[in-house]
């Protein structure tokens, strides 16, 4: 065994519990101190909360959402050849625009002096001049407007004004989100409760038997004593002494066997308590029976559920969902803001800043939209359907479950009146053998007899137990069940 490790780790169990103690062997582990050590050590539920810790960041982040994106725009680009103005394609409009352009000019200075147009002949001989003219000094190439790459960059400011509800409802989501966590680790917490309180039970059970065992064991060990001294004393053949002996030999076995089991139980407790595996920890209390409270079944203890609220919370989430899926119809308009930080070699002259609003409609998504609403709405009646499904499980799982408790303290009363018969027929036969009336063999099988019914008696007091922590578990209160234990 590591010594530091055990020891540290038997510190934690016990300190936890009640500081001033030293080590894990001077004190009874009980399991509401197993309660508050699996609170602060347990792999899933410090799992639980880490997601817990996830959802309430996300919500912080949408509920930031509202207020103004800034962005840093800055590009690169390399064009293939340079920008350029195609003048060969508007050459016949410039030529034809600009002969006409001459003689109207020439056509209104004439009429402003004499109040009358050109001579026909006049007008078309100057546009004729004009088309010659500018045709022959016409560029023939078309010159290029920048260089073949340009940067720029920029502040870019992004405000929401109006989204339809998303931003709202992202925060909604977001918000359900978190509750569904606190439910989750309500419920992880109640499951691992559960199981500790099971791991728990069944090492008191192994507790019980070993004890009952012992006293087995011991009663053959002194029966194949009072045999061998029979046998020296020539009262009885030497193979009823092989009967003890045989006897005794396999009730060790059992009771190795059962010591066993019990190290696999503490095994699985340490692994629900995080502790390392050396770890010594003390539980020498035993199985005792209690009868739990003959009180009705609490009104709608199902609201109460981890397990039910879980089911539950997803509702809100579901009907947030249809809002969602509803407002992808609705416009969003954006401020919008630009500030021109650096620009070189860029063909144009931008200015120095823009504002502006900006909108974003979607018309036409080819229908998903619409299935996307028919859709989350039928995820709403799902998560309804399966609320009321948890709570008709729930309610049926307490009334099987009672019944279950009862029907095993019946077999307890019954098992614990022929456990204290056969412990008095075997008291009865020991003193017949002690008279010479009664064999070894018969000692020996009335042993067993009682070793069997003890078992059965502490296997039905184990399932009783378990059974009434199940009863707490559908409750929502697994950690009742120490009323029990106590």
């Amino acid at each position: 065994m590591n010594p530091s490790a055990s020891i540290i780790t038997a510190l934690l169990c016990i300190l936890s519990a009640s500081p001033g103690m030293v080590t894990a062997q001077q004190r009874e582990l009980t399991l509401e101190e197993c309660f508050r050590l699996a609170r602060q050590q347990n792999i899933a539920v410090e799992q639980a909360r880490r997601s817990l810790d996830a959802r309430q960041q996300h919500l912080k982040a949408e509920e930031a959402t509202y207020f103004p994106k800034i962005d840093l725009l800055a590009g690169y680009n390399y064009l293939g050849q340079p920008l350029e103005i195609n003048l060969q394609q508007v050459k016949d409009g410039i030529v034809e625009g600009s002969s006409q352009q001459a003689v109207s000019s020439a056509n209104t200075v004439y009429k402003e002096i004499t109040g009358n147009n050109l001579p026909q002949p006049v007008q078309d001989g100057i546009y004729n001049t004009s088309k010659n003219i500018i045709g022959t000094v016409y560029p023939n190439y078309n010159p290029p407007l920048s260089k073949q790459s340009y940067f720029t960059a920029a502040l870019g400011l992004r405000q929401p004004i109006y989204l339809g509800g998303k931003l709202a409802t992202a925060r909604n989501i977001a918000s359900a989100e978190y509750q569904s966590g606190i439910v989750n680790v309500e419920l992880v917490e109640k499951q691992t409760d559960f199981a500790l309180a099971a791991a728990y039970i069944r090492i008191l059970y192994y507790n019980a038997v070993l004890q009952s065992q012992g006293r087995i064991v011991t009663a053959m060990e002194r029966n194949e004593r009072y045999a061998a001294s029979l046998v020296s004393n020539e009262i009885i053949p030497p193979y009823q002494r092989n009967w003890a002996t045989v006897a005794l030999t396999y009730a060790r076995s059992r009771q190795q066997n059962m010591a066993l089991e019990k190290e696999n139980a503490l095994v699985e407790l340490k692994r629900l308590l995080q502790l390392p595996q050396d770890t010594v920890l003390t539980i020498t209390d035993t199985l005792r029976y209690r009868s739990l409270p003959n009180t009705a079944t609490p009104v709608e203890f199902w609201k109460g559920n981890p397990a039910w609220k879980a089911v539950d919370s997803k509702t809100a989430l579901a009907e947030t969902t249809v809002k969602a899926t509803r407002s992808l119809n609705l416009p969003n308009i954006f401020g919008i803001a630009t500030l021109n930080l650096y620009q070189r070699d860029l063909p144009v002259i931008t200015p120095p800043w823009m504002v502006g609003v900006e909108m974003q409609w979607t018309l036409f998504s080819g229908f998903s939209n619409q299935k996307r609403v028919r859709a989350s709405k039928l995820l709403v009646e799902e998560v309804k359907l399966a609320s009321d499904n948890t709570r008709s499980l729930l309610e049926a799982g307490a009334t099987v479950v009672r019944n279950k408790v009862t029907v095993l303290e019946r077999d307890l009363q019954s098992l614990a009146q022929a456990r204290d018969q056969a412990t008095l027929t075997t008291a009865q036969v020991q003193e017949r053998l002690a008279n010479q009336l009664s064999s070894v063999k018969d000692v020996n099988e009335s042993l067993l007899l009682e070793e069997e019914i003890g078992k059965a008696y502490y296997a039905a007091l184990f399932g009783y137990m378990l059974a009434a922590a199940e009863y707490y578990n559908i409750l929502g209160t697994p950690r009742q069940i120490t009323t029990l234990l106590q």
